[in-house]
């Protein structure tokens, strides 16, 4: 039998045949045609899964908004109907939300925010830490937020939504291709600031949101993932909802004052002591340890929840429950100066925010946060009636009390400038949201980091202000 030659010379091993060269080389090329076509493949397939997320993120969050406002439409019909349903629902709604998230939906209580950085910064953790992102978090965080909502307690949906949005992205981790090289992380921060973009209807917002509370410590690549995610679920967001403004258009005329500068400080430092305290009370009435509430709330969660259901069924009644639900409808009716509301209005919302927080149900404090700066507002514009727009004084509140609160000034004005279309009074927006920030700073340290270091056990047990 015939041997074939190697190149060297030698003969070939047995039962081997060698291609002619022209044949071995076309084979070669086929070869890495078909690797660069998978490989090619799989990066789209990932950039898709991606981009498919997003989209996921902005039909939630739009879900999420019809089910809340649908929720304080059916408490108000029910109301509206029978007198002692609040004291029967508040109580009740709330003890049963409460133990049905710790009974089948732990993590999902609370705002949402200190969540998503938790698991941002996974490696901080103790061992054996409970997950806070996962789809049936997201489902529970939806579902328990509009009950509690219908049950009549004071709490957003942005907050939650950021959840929902890291979650729902945390969910692609390890079904992208690694030449992507997106880590778990970025995947969580691209979530959770497009939950905040589809949300309040405002991608840059949710831009701002994630450098500001998300992004700390996170390289610059991904910076990329992050827009064009936030980009997407606003696209989402804004089918459904349309491209107007979150609160409409306020219309802003010239200056009536020489001195607004003046009463924009003034208003700045005002809305940064409420905002400020606020933030600490809400540090106050969260913390596991300390006062009979903190240890009564450790031992008996579901009574402690119906007790809170309760005494926010009273403030309601002295509201007019104006008092109840996000706060959307009462901020953009003082924003088009159509509400009746009572003077102390936010006086009513702070408390029964500051409750349906303690609480322990699932819900935020964006849009409460909102409604409460535009309700000292309301008070504020009486006041200065001759020297500044009433538009302009509640603007101005709304963004310097959650700047106050959030101690994210860029991320509250940017916010607040979106959602108003107030960019002609972009300076004082940024001079009020950093001011009140700063007051708030020397009252309280930062809500969602300070909140974040506790669920990760790293926090003091009274942390001085930063």
């Amino acid at each position: 039998m015939r041997s074939i030659a190697t190149p060297e010379g030698g003969p070939a091993p047995p039962g081997t045949s060698r291609a002619p060269a022209p044949i071995a080389s076309l084979i070669t090329r086929w070869e890495q045609s078909r690797r660069w076509r998978t490989a090619y493949l799989r990066l789209w397939t990932s950039r898709l899964l991606l981009w498919g997320g997003a989209v996921c993120v902005g039909l939630l969050a739009v879900l999420f908004a019809e089910m809340a406002e649908g929720a304080v439409r059916g408490f108000h019909t029910l109301y509206d109907r029978f007198w002692w349903w609040p004291l029967f629902i508040g109580p009740t709604g709330g003890a049963l939300v409460v133990w049905m998230t710790r009974r089948w939906f732990r993590g999902a209580e609370g705002s949402g925010i200190p969540q998503a950085i938790v698991e941002i910064h996974h490696s901080k953790l103790p061992a054996g830490h409970e997950p806070l992102l996962s789809l049936k978090i997201a489902f529970g965080k939806i579902v328990l937020g509009a009950a509690a909502l219908f049950a009549g307690f004071s709490a957003g949906r942005e907050g939650p939504t950021v959840q929902v949005g890291a979650a729902v992205m945390n969910s692609l981790d390890g079904l992208l291709h690694r030449s992507l090289n997106i880590q778990r992380r970025h995947l969580i921060a691209a979530g959770g600031a497009a939950g905040i973009a589809a949300a309040f209807n405002a991608p840059i917002a949710g831009i701002m949101f994630a450098i500001e509370e998300l992004n700390h410590g996170l390289e610059q690549r991904m910076s990329g993932l992050l827009i064009v995610a936030i980009v997407i679920a606003g696209v989402v967001s804004q089918a459904f909802f349309g491209a107007g403004a979150y609160f409409g258009w306020v219309s802003y005329t010239g200056l009536k004052s020489n001195l607004q500068m003046v009463w924009v400080v003034a208003i700045a430092l005002v809305c940064g002591l409420a905002g400020g305290m606020f933030a600490r009370l809400m540090l106050a009435v969260s913390a596991r340890e300390g006062s009979f509430f903190n240890r009564y709330r450790s031992l008996h969660p579901i009574r402690y929840a119906a007790v809170c259901g309760l005494l926010i069924a009273l403030i309601g009644y002295l509201s007019d429950f104006s008092s109840i639900g996000t706060g959307y409808t009462e901020t953009r009716n003082l924003l088009e100066r159509n509400a009746q509301l009572p003077w102390h209005f936010g006086i009513d919302k702070f408390f029964a925010t500051l409750i349906s927080y303690a609480s322990g149900i699932p819900g935020g404090i964006f849009a409460p946060s909102l409604a409460i700066g535009a309700g000292i507002g309301n008070n504020i514009a009486g006041l200065l009636a001759d020297q500044l727009h009433s538009g302009t004084v509640l603007v101005l509140c709304a963004a310097g009390f959650l700047a106050a609160v959030t101690q994210a000034p860029i991320t509250a004005f940017v916010i607040v400038m979106e959602m108003v279309s107030g960019y002609g009074i972009v300076i004082d927006l940024m001079l009020a949201s950093l001011l009140a920030s700063a007051v708030s700073r020397a009252l309280c340290p930062p809500l969602y980091q300070t909140l974040a270091q506790r669920m990760m056990g790293t926090a003091p047990r009274h942390a001085p202000p930063s």
